[in-house]
C-alpha cells in the first residue's frame, strides 16, 4: 500500500506560492487604487492618461521579465502573467496596453536584440518614461501575417528604408518605440523577414489614423504607414531574415500572456455578479436566493477556476522558452490551447455575468457591460480562435505522424 504520510506538509504545487502571491497581490492593489478610477472615462471618451504609464514603472510593474542591469525586474513570465491578471481585474484597457509595451515590444527587445539596443531603448521602456509597441499586422492580411505581409525594408547604405502600413497596432498611436516587422527578401516569402526598431519622429513614420473599437477603447490602436522612412541598420534586430523565428517564439508568449488577461477579467465579472446577487432584491429577496441565480454563479466559478488552472500551468510552461524557440511542439500546441480556452470560457462568463445584471448590464455605462464588450477581442486577436485550432490540430496530427 502506498504510504502518504507527511502529503499534506508538502507545498501546493497547484497554487501559487508565497512571493507569486505577493507579486499578484501587489499590482492588485496598485490597479485598484491608481487605475481603476481612470477606466470609465478610458471606455466612453477613448481617453489615454498620460501619466498612468511613468506611475506604472515607478512602481516597479514593467519590465518583469527584463534583467536588472537593464532596468527591469528579472523575474519571470509567471510574475509577468500575475501582474497583468491583478491589472486586468480593474483597468482592462490599460492592462492590454501594458502587454502590448511590456511583452510584445521590451521582452521582444531584449530576447532578441544586441546588448548596445538593450541599453538603448529597454531602460526607458521599464521605466514607463517611452511606450512600446509592436507592428505586425497589415491591412488585408488577417490570420496571414507573415506570408502576406507587404510592408518592405530596402538597405541604403547605413540604413533601412521601410514602405508600407500596419493596422490594428495596440498602443500605435502613443508608442515611443515600437517593433516593426517587414520583407527584406521578398524572393524568401515568409523566410525573408526582418525586425527594426522604429522610434517616433523617425523621418517618413506616421500614425495614419487613430482606430474607434468596440471595448478595450481607451487602449489606443491604430493604423501606421512608413512612407520612404529610413531606419539606421544598427536597429536591425536579430539580423536580416531572421524575423520569422522571431515572430513565432514572440507569439507563443504572447498567446500565453493573453490567458492572465482573460482571467482578471473573468474575475472581476464574478465578484461583480456575487455583489449583486446579495443586493439586488426581486420579490422581496436578494435575487442570489434563487435556485437560477446561484446555478449561473455555480458556473460562473467553475469556469473561472478552470481558466485559472489552465493559465498558471501554460505561464509556467512557457516561461523556459528559448530565445528562437516557439512556433512548433507542445508549447506551441498549449498556448493556443490556452489562450483559446480562456478567450472562449471568459466569453461565456461574461454572457452570464450580463444575465445575472439584468436590464443593469445592458446599460453602456455600466462597468459589466464594459467588462463584457471586451470579450470579443480575445477571440480575434493573436489569431483567431479558428488559427489556434489549427495548430493545436496541427501539432496533434504530427504526433500522430511520428
Amino acid at each position: 500500500m502506498q504510504d502518504f504520510t507527511g502529503l499534506n506538509e508538502k507545498p501546493n504545487l497547484f497554487d501559487l506560492d508565497a512571493d507569486q502571491q505577493m507579486i499578484l497581490d501587489n499590482a492588485d492593489r496598485f490597479a485598484r487604487n491608481e487605475l481603476y478610477a481612470l477606466s470609465e472615462r478610458m471606455d466612453n471618451e477613448e481617453w489615454w492618461p498620460e501619466d498612468a504609464f511613468p506611475k506604472i514603472g515607478d512602481n516597479g510593474l514593467f519590465g518583469i521579465t527584463i534583467p536588472e542591469e537593464f532596468g527591469g525586474a528579472g523575474l519571470d513570465l509567471v510574475a509577468a502573467g500575475l501582474v497583468l491578471q491583478g491589472m486586468a481585474r480593474w483597468n482592462h484597457a490599460m492592462a492590454l496596453a501594458w502587454v502590448a509595451h511590456d511583452n510584445l515590444c521590451a521582452n521582444n527587445i531584449y530576447r532578441n536584440g544586441n546588448d548596445a539596443q538593450r541599453r538603448k531603448y529597454l531602460p526607458d521602456l521599464c521605466s514607463g518614461r517611452k511606450i512600446g509597441a509592436l507592428g505586425l499586422t497589415e491591412p488585408g492580411a488577417g490570420s496571414d501575417a507573415l506570408g502576406s505581409m507587404r510592408t518592405t525594408a530596402r538597405r541604403d547604405g547605413d540604413h533601412y528604408v521601410l514602405n508600407g502600413s500596419k493596422i490594428y497596432i495596440t498602443n500605435g498611436p502613443v508608442a515611443d518605440v515600437l517593433l516593426v516587422y517587414a520583407k527584406t527578401d521578398r524572393e524568401k516569402g515568409a523566410h525573408g523577414i526582418s525586425a527594426f526598431i522604429v522610434e517616433k519622429g523617425m523621418k517618413g513614420f506616421k500614425v495614419a489614423q487613430k482606430l474607434k473599437k468596440m471595448g478595450y477603447r481607451g487602449s489606443q490602436t491604430g493604423e501606421l504607414l512608413f512612407e520612404d522612412c529610413r531606419v539606421p541598420a544598427e536597429n536591425l534586430v536579430g539580423g536580416e531574415n531572421r524575423g520569422v523565428a522571431i515572430v513565432m517564439s514572440g507569439l507563443d508568449l504572447e498567446r500565453a500572456m493573453i490567458s492572465p488577461l482573460c482571467l482578471g477579467i473573468a474575475e472581476r465579472a464574478l465578484e461583480l455578479s456575487v455583489e449583486y446577487a446579495k443586493t439586488r432584491k426581486q420579490f422581496a429577496k436578494p435575487i442570489g436566493s434563487f435556485q437560477m441565480v446561484q446555478s449561473m454563479l455555480a458556473d460562473m466559478y467553475v469556469q473561472v477556476e478552470t481558466i485559472r488552472a489552465f493559465t498558471y500551468r501554460v505561464l509556467a510552461a512557457a516561461a523556459p522558452l528559448e530565445i528562437g524557440g516557439g512556433g512548433r511542439g507542445d508549447i506551441h500546441k498549449l498556448t493556443a490551447a490556452s489562450v483559446m480556452y480562456a478567450a472562449e470560457t471568459t466569453h461565456r462568463v461574461l454572457d452570464l455575468a450580463v444575465q445575472v445584471h439584468g436590464g443593469t448590464g445592458y446599460i453602456w455605462e455600466s462597468e459589466i457591460n464594459r467588462l463584457f464588450r471586451s470579450t470579443k477581442l480575445m477571440e480575434i486577436g493573436a489569431g483567431t480562435t479558428e488559427v489556434r485550432k489549427m495548430i493545436i490540430a496541427g501539432e496533434l496530427l504530427k504526433g500522430m505522424e511520428r
